[in-house]
């Protein structure tokens, strides 16, 4: 697909305020400016998420356009973070993109989260070939993708009850770890034993996830094992990483395994911010071996980053997909 636009894009669906910069289909500027408000709560707070997004969304804006070298003038349209997401954050970044729109006079882009996620496979190379299938992996989603097109995507599992992150972030905090959890837990079980400890292998259907019982496990295993020893966590702490991960990491290959065996796709790409997991990562791409095709996006294109918003706007913008200027966000929007 031939891209001549050029668009600048925001995010800020949760905690992170992000504006990139795409000409001619290439990101030319990705600025991410993390919160860390939110890690005295040891969780996301909606308020507190908006709040910062009001405070940061102009010197975001301005340093990817300088980082870009272009002015306001040369911009073909401006694309946001339609949803899904927090409802508070995701307004931030649509009301300063219609206004922005409004007072240039160009088009509006509503783009769809997950499908962003997807699409960042798309900004460098190698890009995967049509159909494949995708594992979308957050904080707040768990599902298999199959992939038809750029604009054409079928949802075909997902999770009953919790997300792999979430499990991630419950499962770290129950050992104590700060918030956000998972990448420590990551870093941590690096030091560990994947295979000290067992814990459960939720039963539920062929292409469907469930973390819920994996957290529970840790929880009572825990329990059961500082009665008996105070200190177990302090003495355990990378073995119990490294055998939470494990787990989580390899319900999620599985799952992914049985997808493309049964719609007979070899192409697999991971998204999301699960998929910066180191553990998935390998795990994923020692499937090479095995005959299939994989596809991992740049560090950057897995968290929430506004270079996946810009490179799902492009392929909008050449198909003339905007959106009225009075296009509200959408706090759930399925794919």
């Amino acid at each position: 697909m031939i891209q001549n636009s050029t668009i600048l894009a925001i995010e800020s669906s949760c905690d992170d305020t992000s504006v990139s910069i795409i000409q001619k289909g290439k990101v030319i500027a990705n600025i991410i400016e993390t919160q860390t408000v939110h890690e005295a709560w040891g969780g996301i707070v909606p308020e507190l998420a908006s709040r910062t997004h009001q405070q940061k969304i102009v010197p975001v804006v301005d340093a990817a356009l300088k980082k870009a070298n272009i002015s306001k003038k040369e911009l073909d349209a401006v694309a946001f973070t339609q949803g899904p997401g927090l409802i508070g954050s995701l307004m931030v970044g649509a009301s300063f993109a219609k206004g922005m729109a409004l007072a240039l006079n160009i088009p509006l882009i509503g783009v769809h989260h997950m499908k962003a996620h997807i699409l960042a496979h798309f900004i460098d190379e190698p890009k995967p070939e049509f159909p494949f299938i995708c594992l979308t992996v957050s904080g707040g989603h768990t599902q298999i993708v199959l992939v038809k097109d750029y604009d054409e995507m079928e949802i075909i599992g997902s999770t009953l009850d919790d997300a792999a992150g979430e499990a991630f972030d419950k499962t770290a905090k129950l050992l104590g770890l700060a918030y956000p959890g998972g990448p420590l837990l990551d870093k941590l079980s690096k030091d560990g034993d994947p295979k000290k400890f067992k814990f459960v292998e939720p039963r539920v259907g062929e292409l469907e996830f469930s973390f819920s019982g994996v957290k529970s496990s840790v929880l009572y295993f825990l329990q059961k094992e500082t009665k008996k020893n105070p200190y177990f966590i302090e003495e355990n702490l990378s073995d119990l990483c490294a055998s939470i991960q494990e787990r989580i990491v390899s319900i999620l290959i599985k799952k992914l395994k049985l997808a493309s065996k049964k719609y007979a796709i070899k192409n697999l790409a991971i998204a999301g911010g699960v998929s910066a997991n180191s553990a998935l990562r390998a795990q994923l791409s020692n499937l090479t071996k095995h005959g299939y095709n994989i596809f991992i996006p740049d560090f950057q294109y897995c968290l929430d980053n506004a270079g996946m918003i810009a490179q799902t706007a492009s392929f909008m913008y050449e198909k003339r997909l905007f959106c009225e200027h009075s296009a509200e966000p959408k706090a759930r929007w399925s794919i």
